[in-house]
This record gives structure tokens, C-alpha cells and sequence, in this order.
């Protein structure tokens, strides 16, 4: 009897034991990364990380844009999951401002490499068309921008873990109008 029970318990404890092994498996986490990059200088200025509990490899950004009579806005969603990204608001002859993300990590806050990411191909840039006659310029020049973001840390992950993936180009203009494009910023979205 007294085996019986020492079997039963030593099956028990290796169960047990057993599933715990699992937490050592890595978790994939379904992640969006924001990158914010002056339009006139091309400097950095910020960075926001959504990390979302529904796990889905496909992405797609959604916008809901209303038009500036005077006043505008525009909003990105990613459509899977019906989640905000963006929200900033546009002025005719006037300047809007980004609501949300309210916050953004600061440039110096991000963690560096020492290597930059390599240039992607041109053909994985690609503009967010919010609307038919949203606004970009026929010159743009990705590795420039690209010049603005190659050295962080998450740029060097998001690409290792979704090296095809697109990378999205959104020009946020937040006066419009006669525009001032000193107030204009490029956002990055890329996609784990």
C-alpha cells in the first residue's frame, strides 16, 4: 500500500513538474510599433509599442478621416483587432495635435545598436492612403527616413521577426491648407 501511494505521489510531483517546462517556452506576442520622425529634419522624436493580447499575424491599418472644412481628423486603427493607433486631429489654416498616443517614448529613452539596420527594398514601403487625396510627396526618400530609425533596438527586432513584413509610411499634416510642413511629422508603423 505504502508503494502504491509513494508511485501515485512521485507521478503526481513529475506532472506537475512537467508543466511548468512550458513556461520556458518563448511567447510571441502580437505587437505594433509606432515611430515618429520629423518631416523637414528627419530626426527621431518618439516611439510608442502597442502590445495586444489577441495573437494575429495578419495587419492591416484602417483609418476613419474627416476632411478639414476648418476643422479635421484622422484615426488609424488596426482592423483585426479594432484597436486605435492613431488619433490626431487637422486644422485649415491652423495647426491640429495628436491626442493619441498621449505619450511617446523619448529617443534617448530607446534602447541602441551599435550596427544600423540594414535598408530594406523600397518595395516594402508603403504610404497610407487614409483617404484619395491624401498627401505625399513624389520624392520621398525612405532611406532617409530609414536613416532615422536603423539604430534602435525594436527596429532591429521588428525586422528580424517579420523581415517581409510592410513597412507603413503615414504623413500626419496636421495643418493643411496653407500648411506649414515644419509641423508635419512621417510615423512608421511597423508590424512584429
Amino acid at each position: 500500500m505504502k508503494n502504491s501511494i509513494l508511485y501515485v505521489l512521485c507521478l503526481f510531483l513529475f506532472t506537475c513538474s512537467n508543466s511548468d517546462d512550458t513556461s520556458t517556452d518563448p511567447v510571441v506576442k502580437n505587437k505594433v510599433l509606432l515611430l515618429k520622425v520629423d518631416f523637414t529634419t528627419t530626426e527621431l522624436e518618439g516611439a510608442k509599442e502597442f502590445i495586444f493580447e489577441d495573437n494575429t499575424e495578419e495587419f492591416t491599418i484602417t483609418s476613419d478621416y474627416q476632411a478639414p472644412g476648418d476643422f479635421g481628423n484622422i484615426k488609424l486603427y488596426y482592423e483585426q483587432l479594432d484597436a486605435l493607433i492613431f488619433d490626431g486631429s487637422i486644422i485649415w489654416a491652423g495647426t491640429g495635435e495628436i491626442s493619441y498616443p498621449e505619450v511617446l517614448t523619448n529617443p534617448e529613452d530607446l534602447n541602441s545598436l551599435e550596427t544600423p539596420v540594414a535598408f530594406p527594398s523600397n518595395a516594402l514601403f508603403e504610404n497610407l492612403m487614409y483617404d484619395e487625396f491624401a498627401y505625399y510627396p513624389d520624392d520621398i526618400d525612405y532611406a532617409v527616413i530609414w536613416d532615422a530609425i536603423d539604430n534602435l533596438e525594436l527596429v532591429s527586432e521588428y525586422r528580424a521577426d517579420n523581415p517581409n513584413g510592410a513597412i507603413n509610411v503615414f504623413l500626419y499634416t496636421p495643418s493643411v491648407g496653407i500648411g506649414n510642413p515644419l509641423e508635419w511629422d512621417y510615423f512608421i508603423i511597423l508590424k512584429n
